[in-house]
């Protein structure tokens, strides 16, 4: 449920559906998104420039001379976008990831942290069924939930200024793969060849809100040899 719209500077505001992260949240700010987008593709709001759902959240920017913050709370509150109908049809991919020693850069503080040898960790991330609540920070960069409890950590105490692109890492619930390279101080615990953002495809990010991601085991030679039309 919406709790509160607030503005965030001059051309923004924010849809806050509280602090809870879970799916059933999730889903009320991506209800929101579609109802925003159809608004906008129908023209029934205009002076929208962009509208990005989080966890949490959805953050409309919009053309200070086209429209008011105020204009824009008004209609939300007057919708009932309840009742919209998310897409039942949202994808399954299956993602490859090499634990490869190499690319498992911080396998050996998870050990400490969790308990848990190498095989149990790996085990553990394979087995679960990630949801997608969010795709952002970096073009086509996936925030995945939920991750299984036992491999829960925090962030790195000093972030890496270098993460390589298709680098997997988690933290906390979440688990994550950097589409570019970047700073970072999520826990590394392996690398996919698989490229998910191209900014020449019509479709340029793979995953979307509400997908889910099942990570594939494959060696250190078959990362080598990897093509992303295997898995399109």
């Amino acid at each position: 449920m919406l709790k509160k719209i607030t503005n965030i500077g001059d051309c923004g505001i924010t849809c806050d559906f509280g602090d809870e992260v879970n799916k059933s949240t999730n889903k009320e700010v991506i209800k929101l998104f579609n109802f925003i987008q159809q608004s906008v593709n129908t023209r029934k709001l205009k002076g929208i420039l962009n509208y990005t759902p989080s966890y949490n959240k959805l953050i409309i920017n919009f053309e200070l001379g086209q429209i008011k913050s105020q204009e824009i709370i008004e209609f939300i509150k007057s919708s009932d976008y309840s009742k919209i109908n998310l897409p039942e049809n949202k994808k399954i991919v299956e993602i490859p990831i090499c634990y490869d020693e190499e690319f498992a850069l911080d396998i050996k503080r998870l050990e400490t942290k969790t308990k848990l040898n190498f095989k149990e960790i790996v085990s553990k991330h394979l087995e679960t069924n990630f949801f997608v609540y969010m795709i952002g920070f970096v073009p086509g960069q996936p925030f995945l939930g939920d991750l299984n409890k036992s491999l829960y950590h925090d962030r790195l105490d000093t972030p890496r200024i270098k993460i390589n692109k298709g680098c997997v890492g988690i933290v906390e619930k979440f688990c994550t793969i950097y589409t570019f390279e970047s700073p970072g101080g999520w826990n590394i615990i392996g690398r996919t060849p698989f490229e998910l953002f191209n900014i020449n495809k019509k479709d340029t990010s793979i995953l979307s809100p509400g997908d889910t991601v099942k990570f594939k085991s494959i060696s250190k030679k078959e990362f080598g040899s990897f093509k992303n039309e295997q898995l399109l």
